[in-house]
């Protein structure tokens, strides 16, 4: 993967900008990041008053400790809007919904760095998710996901990409687009963000922690939590448990011992181990080492 200087999110909150108790309480959720939202979680009569709040929205919870982005909306009157008022230190990254391919992020990206320059701030500050939400995106994942060095994410957006593909956000439906995701991400050096499912379903967290899991099988490194119960499900099935942090340690001492025998493979545990199965257990210390220290 290409180093973009990606955080490391398990868990992204999303935070209504106008829900004022929401707000309050989200540095104490546990969340990796917090998205505050202007686009599904605010009516269109209420579009003006979120955008004049989330300045002082997004300083406060990143006085709080918080890493905070902000999801535009997608229409572009309304979203150079958004931009406008949502481009400043605090603010990490913007999350882009329903992107149709790279000459809109283009666009994006000429508007934030004429607005980091009036700013007076570093060009390049404002990162990009972006979210891929219609039949024509799905054809040009990899265009959009290399479209820019701003982008760090890019998640499928279940909901509008099944109204997009005319069929039922299954699992089975949502499978390939959401691989396809992943693959687009890895090739351009971006977080794979998502599961394979509808955000909507957040109240059985049984099913929930499956898909997580899951998720983190087809090599996705976080998500979206649209409820605070989610949290700590992402948080603990996006980072290797106990039991996989000892057995990497072990794996690696093993071919160690090997490689100093002169073996380029082994056995170990009844299986063969060469490189590319070491740096998976690499992979895995890393991944502790990020997330050892934040709060589940």
């Amino acid at each position: 993967m290409a180093d973009r200087n990606l955080p490391h999110w398990r868990s992204i909150l999303f935070v209504p900008v106008l829900n004022e108790r929401f707000v309050s309480g989200a540095p104490t959720r546990g969340a990796d990041c917090i998205q505050l939202d202007l686009e599904d979680a605010i009516p269109p009569d209420s579009k003006q008053e979120a955008r004049e709040r989330v300045g002082a929205v997004a300083d406060q919870l990143h006085e709080a400790g918080c890493d905070v982005i902000v999801r535009i909306n997608r229409p572009w009157r309304m979203a150079l809007a958004d931009i406008a008022a949502a481009v400043r230190p605090s603010v990490i990254a913007l999350t882009l919904p329903k992107v149709p391919g790279a000459g809109h992020v283009d666009a994006i990206c000429e508007v934030l760095e004429d607005i980091e320059r009036e700013r007076g701030m570093d060009i390049g500050h404002t990162r990009l998710i972006v979210m891929i939400e219609t039949a024509a995106a799905l054809s040009q994942m990899e265009a959009i996901a290399r479209a820019s060095h701003r982008i760090i994410g890019v998640i499928v957006g279940a909901e509008d990409l099944a109204v997009s593909m005319g069929m039922r956000p299954t699992h089975r439906a949502l499978l390939v687009p959401n691989i396809q995701a992943v693959a687009a991400a890895r090739a351009a050096g971006c977080m794979p963000l998502g599961f394979v499912g509808s955000v909507a379903g957040y109240s059985d967290l049984d099913t929930y922690r499956d898909l997580i899991r899951e998720a983190r099988e087809l090599g996705f490194t976080g998500a979206f939590a649209i409820h605070p119960n989610q949290v700590p499900v992402l948080n603990a099935e996006f980072a290797p448990s106990q039991e996989e942090v000892e057995a990497a340690r072990a794996l690696i001492e093993a071919f160690e011992a090997g490689r100093r025998e002169g073996r380029g493979a082994i056995s170990h545990l009844g299986k063969m181990v060469d490189l590319p199965v070491v740096e998976q257990a690499q992979a895995i210390l890393a991944a502790h080492g990020r997330f050892a220290s934040r709060r589940l």
